[in-house]
Parts: structure tokens; C-alpha cells; sequence
């Protein structure tokens, strides 16, 4: 941790009153936020075709590799069939240029991962990986599913056992279908970051480094609690069939904060904003697009989601301090809950990932 950033956590301590009182304000704008953060520019989808003839190992459970379809730019993707969900998931792959290299898996926001919408469209990672020799996963799907497994089905949402199918059935396909090494990064951003610790604590060893950019890791925290409920339903879901009523122990069992000594041996980075405008909220910056209404979401309602995650990730850091567990954390003066962020956190952190799986 750097020195202004033990600074930045001192002075967070004083700030824990404040966060409590302006949650409430918070919450009713994440309603609006998560709806219309979603809908910005988007990249249109092309054409695409049956690829090479790739097999894989069935997982355990019976999952397996269904297709294999170009997606273009040396990029792939795999139908694959959970059989834990009961239904096929697109994966989209940048395949290492060699066989046996490490894995960096990569989970989306609220809004899930899509041809549209997600690390593609928005971070250009086919780009930034194309000269990494590592192989990128990228789920689509999830939306507002925490990628945790459901305690039942959900009218709106389905069947979600997305713990389950990145820990236990997919990994597996990967690693086969790709001759990868069987080491593997994990990271998310937004509702997302708070999934990839709790995969991290579920299968300790798994992944070796987390990158968790712009998140809340407690979930069983009352006002936290909120957060999540507002998360859930903004596609429709009942919180309820994800982890229970309030009282549920499930919620505290998928909370990070409250879990975080099983996070110990993980190489972790945790990075946020404060939520004032920076230097991607601008009317240039390609999240924005020229339109000011746009605009106004991302500083105003953006700048209050980030906020309240930033103190989150405050506390997280404080916590793992505590506990004598070392965590690298990028806490920005400025920035609100946008992509163009979320990107340079990727790039930031990529070197202390690569160093943790040998990329």
C-alpha cells in the first residue's frame, strides 16, 4: 500500500458517519443509476462463424463444450452447457498464442457480460491481451446475479448457479479445450468485484490474484444489504431467492468483508474512485459520447455509487491490513463508476496479476 493511500485510509475512519447518513440518498439514486448506466454507447456485433474443431473434457457434473464459433481477431467463442444451470453460456476467449499458459477470467457489472455491452466493447481487452500470451474468459450473462449460486429459481432471472459453473465447470473445459495450465487470475468490476472475492474464498487456490475494481464486499452489512437488493432487482430478480430473508445466514456466508481471512494467499488489488468528476468524465470521453445527459448520469448518480464504493473498499483494505494480509490498493482522488476507469484498472493492475500467475 502506498503512503497516501494509509493517508486516505486514515481519513476514511472519520468519514464512516457520513456514509451512513447520505446511504439512504444513495440507494434511491442507484435505482436510477444501474438503469442508466447500462445504456451507453454501444460497439455493433459481427458476423460470425463455425471455427476449428476444438474438444474439451467433460466436466464432473456432466457440463461440456457444445460449439466452438469464430468471433474473430484470433478470438473464440464456446458454447458451453452447465449442466448445474441447465442451459448453454457463450464464453468468449482470447487464446494465448501458446499451450499450457495461465487463464485470466473476467466478470462483468450489473448488466452482465455481452457482444454489446462489457470487457470487449468497453476496455478493449482483445486488444490490450493480444500480445500477453495468457487466455482470457469472458462469461456473457449474469446480469444482477451476483455470479453466486441462487438458493432457488428465479421467475425473472432464472436458475443461478454461477458459483458453480466458474469454480467447478468451466475451468475444467477451459483448460482442456485450450491446453491451458490450470493457473488463473480472476477479476470484476461494480457488482462483479464483490463476486470475485467470494469465488476466491469459495475455492481457495483457484485463482491466484483477484482484481476487485469498484466494489462493495460486504453484503450482510444492513445498509449493504440494501445495496445488494437494489442490485438484484434492477433486471428484475427477488434478492430473496438469491440468498434468503435478512436473517439468512447465506448472506453473511457471501460476504467478503466478514470472510476476508480466507482470502489470505491470494495476491489482491483493490482499486476506487472517490466519486468527484476526473478525467474521464468529461463530454469527450467515449463512456459520454458528446451527449450531456449522459453526462449528468455518469457525474451525479455515478458519482454517488462510487462514493459509497469507495467506502467499502476503504474498509475492506483496513480490514485486510488488520489481519496482516497484503493487498495492493489504488484508491484515485477522482473518478466516478464509469468503464474508461474501470479499464485503467485492469491495465494497472495487469502487472501484479501476470506476476502472480507466471504470464
Amino acid at each position: 500500500m502506498r503512503a497516501d493511500d494509509a493517508t486516505f485510509l486514515r481519513g476514511a475512519r472519520r468519514r464512516r458517519d457520513g456514509w451512513r447518513r447520505t446511504s439512504t440518498v444513495a440507494a434511491g439514486l442507484l435505482v436510477v443509476a444501474l438503469s442508466a448506466l447500462t445504456g451507453l454507447p454501444t460497439a455493433a456485433a459481427e458476423p460470425r462463424g463455425v471455427t476449428e474443431a476444438i474438444t474439451a473434457d467433460r466436466a464432473p457434473d456432466g457440463s461440456r463444450l457444445v460449439e466452438v464459433r469464430s468471433a474473430g481477431d484470433a478470438q473464440l467463442d464456446f458454447i458451453v452447457h452447465s449442466a448445474a444451470m441447465d442451459k448453454d453460456i457463450t464464453v468468449r476467449v482470447v487464446r494465448a498464442a501458446t499451450a499450457k499458459r495461465p487463464t485470466v477470467y473476467l466478470l462483468g457489472g450489473v448488466e452482465g457480460n455481452s457482444e454489446k455491452n462489457g470487457w470487449e466493447p468497453r476496455a478493449d481487452v482483445g486488444q490490450f491481451f493480444a500480445d500477453k500470451d495468457v487466455n482470457v474468459v469472458i462469461p456473457f450473462g449474469g446480469q444482477s446475479s451476483y455470479y453466486a449460486d441462487w438458493k432457488r429459481d428465479d421467475p425473472k432471472l432464472g436458475r443461478n448457479k454461477w458459483q458453480t459453473f466458474l469454480t467447478e465447470e468451466l475451468p475444467p473445459i477451459v483448460d482442456s479445450a485450450l491446453g491451458a495450465s490450470g493457473i488463473n487470475a480472476i477479476a470484476g468490476l461494480s457488482m462483479s468485484a464483490t463476486s470475485v472475492l467470494n469465488l476466491a474464498i469459495a475455492r481457495p487456490g483457484l485463482y491466484r490474484s483477484v482484481g476487485a475494481y469498484s466494489g462493495c464486499a460486504m453484503t450482510s452489512d444492513p445498509v449493504a444489504r440494501r445495496f445488494v437488493e437494489i442490485t438484484v432487482a434492477d433486471f428484475g430478480g427477488n434478492p430473496e431467492n438469491m440468498w434468503g430473508p435478512a436473517n439468512d445466514p447465506l448472506w453473511i456466508a457471501n460476504d467478503p468483508f466478514v470472510n476476508a481471512e480466507r482470502l489470505r494467499g491470494t495476491t489482491l488489488y483493490l482499486s476506487n474512485g472517490t466519486g468527484l468528476p476526473g478525467k474521464h468524465d468529461t463530454l469527450e470521453s467515449r463512456t459520454v459520447g458528446g451527449d450531456r445527459g449522459t453526462l449528468a448520469t455518469q457525474v451525479v448518480v455515478g458519482g454517488v455509487i462510487e462514493a459509497v464504493t469507495n467506502d467499502c473498499t476503504v474498509r475492506l483494505a483496513e480490514k485486510l491490513n488488520t489481519l496482516g494480509i497484503p493487498v495492493a490498493v489504488d484508491l484515485r482522488p477522482a473518478g466516478t463508476h464509469s468503464w474508461e476507469y474501470w479499464k485503467e484498472d485492469l491495465y494497472t493492475s495487469w502487472p501484479m496479476m501476470a506476476a502472480a500467475i507466471g504470464a
